[in-house]
Formats: structure tokens, C-alpha cells, sequence
């Protein structure tokens, strides 16, 4: 694997966390974004993430930053952690990441293009379509998707065999997990490039072997935040109350409305609305309800952490 040349198409939450990440690590960072709007809405996450990473490396120069709780693996291992350079490579990376809407000059020479755009089928295949004959022959695509599968999404990239997904959680500087998952027609020496890739920027790959809706953690995840947001738009309950009936009956640290409004809203809805499809008398969960109940928050501008407030209101 000789990847130097990143390009990250899509500035989400995601998105901006999986560039700052890579340029981090020491790569070659272009954010590709559809317009200027994108960038007036990149640049602060990305000023946002150098404070996050800053502050995180200052306490984990802290007798308290070295319990396991607090401590974040993708900035450092614990054996070779320097706050000095852990600092260094944080400015570097806000410095050095490009951001450009010219699709054509940020694919240019580019080794690996991680898409990470909104979970819509058709925005990411009408993106692919666009992008392939841009490519150069060398550049392995991967896609950030938490739902769809890599072999829907294949065929409109014209490199089927350098194509597969790469899923990422959210915090990954501090869940520094990666989803690598294959279709029938990768090459699995991309596989294995893509899982040394997930090394070098600090993630441990964890392999997928067969192609699985929702991978490993969002086939365990997309349940709780469904139950949850069906127990609110049936009123059965309110969503503090449903989020501490998880907390305090696992010991887990957030519950589902806490969870939602770290993903964003904007995705939530897109994939509940995909959902949404299925005849009711099939549906195990109200998805109507819960898209309607979503689309109000995010055309009130509520869309989760990203914006202040979700369900919650964050300083």
C-alpha cells in the first residue's frame, strides 16, 4: 500500500472527522464538497475538531487522561504518546487540509477517494457517476455508508474491483474503529490495502466478511435508536425518560436521543426515510411517525451536537 493522496468527498460530521483524522496521521488531505455553502459549513467543524483534539491531548497529559475511559487511541498509543508532538500534528492537520467544490482538481493523482456523503442511494450514485472518468487508474474508492451495501454502489464507480466500504464511527479519535466490508467483486488485495490504510491513521479494522446491511455496529445500534424513537412518536414516553431507562439499566454511557444527536439528524432522517417505504402492516417499527417527527426538528435547524441542539441543547 503506497496511499499519500486523500481525498474525503463529503464535509459532514463524518466526513470532516475522518479528514482531520487522516491529516492527523500525516496524509495529504483534500475535502471535495458540492458548493460554497459546504465549506461555509466545513470550515467550522473542522476549527471545532483542532479545539477537540487540543483539548483531548491536554488531558491526557493528565493522570486522569491515562485511564481508559479518557484516553483517545487514535491520537496516540499510550507508549509513545508526546503532548508536544500529538500538538504539532493537530495544527498541521488544520492547516494543511484543502477543501475545494472543483471535483476534477481534488480526484487529480489521487490515491484513495473515501466517500462520505449523505445516505441517499441516488445523490451517491449520481456522485459516482460524475467521478469516475475523473479518476485516475490508480485510485481505490472507498464508501463511509452506514447502511448501503458496497455492490449497490459498484457498478456506477467503473472500478468495481478497487471499490469497498470503509465505515467509520463517530468520536474517532477516540473510537478508533473502521469497518472494512468487501462485495463479490473486490480485489481482496484493495482489502488488505484498505485495512493497512485504517493502521497507519490510527483505527483498528475490524473485517467484514460477508456484505451485511448495517455492517457490525449499526446492526446493533439502528435497533436501539429505532426502539427508541418509536417509544417517543407512539408517546409512549419522552426522550430523557426512554435515554435513562437505557443509561441506568445497562451502565451504558448515552442512550438513543443522546446517540441521534451525536450522529445528525440530517442522517438519521435519510435513513429512516428509506425505511419509510415499507407498507405499515410490515413495519416493526412507526418509521412514518418518525420521519415526520425528525423532518420538524430539522426544519426548525435542530439537527443534533452539530448545530447546539437535537433533542438536547449543547453549549
Amino acid at each position: 500500500m503506497d496511499y499519500r493522496k486523500i481525498v474525503v468527498a463529503g464535509g459532514g460530521v463524518l466526513g470532516s472527522q475522518i479528514a482531520f483524522q487522516a491529516a492527523y496521521c500525516g496524509f495529504d488531505v483534500t475535502i471535495w464538497l458540492r458548493s460554497e455553502d459546504s465549506m461555509g459549513r466545513t470550515t467550522p467543524k473542522l476549527t471545532k475538531l483542532y479545539e477537540t483534539y487540543c483539548n483531548t491531548i491536554e488531558a491526557m497529559a493528565t493522570d486522569d487522561g491515562k485511564l481508559a475511559e479518557n484516553w483517545a487511541r487514535g491520537i496516540s498509543e499510550h507508549e509513545s504518546f508526546s503532548k508536544s508532538v500529538c500538538m504539532s500534528r493537530a495544527q498541521d492537520a488544520y492547516k494543511n487540509i484543502k477543501m475545494t467544490i472543483n471535483m476534477e482538481s481534488a480526484v487529480d493523482d489521487a490515491d484513495l477517494v473515501i466517500e462520505s456523503m449523505a445516505e441517499n442511494l441516488d445523490d451517491k450514485i449520481s456522485f459516482y457517476k460524475k467521478m469516475a472518468p475523473l479518476l485516475p487508474e490508480k485510485t481505490v474508492i472507498v464508501t463511509n455508508s452506514s447502511t448501503l451495501l458496497p455492490s449497490k454502489l459498484a457498478p456506477y464507480t467503473k472500478r468495481p474491483d478497487r471499490f469497498l466500504a470503509m465505515h467509520f464511527a463517530n468520536s474517532i479519535w477516540k473510537n478508533n474503529m473502521v469497518e472494512v466490508m468487501t462485495h463479490d467483486g473486490t480485489d481482496k488485495k484493495y482489502f488488505y490495502d484498505i485495512i493497512e490504510f485504517a493502521t497507519e491513521i490510527n483505527m483498528i479494522p475490524l473485517p467484514v466478511r460477508k456484505e451485511k446491511s448495517g455492517y457490525l455496529l449499526n446492526s446493533m445500534l439502528v435497533p436501539l435508536l429505532f426502539s427508541g424513537m418509536d417509544l417517543y412518536v407512539n408517546e409512549i414516553s419522552d426522550s430523557r425518560s426512554i435515554d435513562r431507562a437505557w443509561t441506568l439499566g445497562t451502565g451504558a454511557p448515552k442512550g438513543p436521543f443522546q446517540i441521534l444527536d451525536i450522529v445528525g439528524l440530517n442522517t438519521v432522517y435519510n435513513i429512516v426515510h428509506e425505511y419509510e417505504k415499507t407498507p405499515s402492516f410490515l413495519a416493526p417499527y412507526n418509521f412514518k411517525g418518525m420521519a415526520r417527527m425528525l423532518k420538524t426538528y430539522i426544519e426548525d435547524g435542530k439537527l443534533g451536537v452539530s448545530t447546539g441542539e437535537g433533542f438536547y441543547k449543547y453549549d
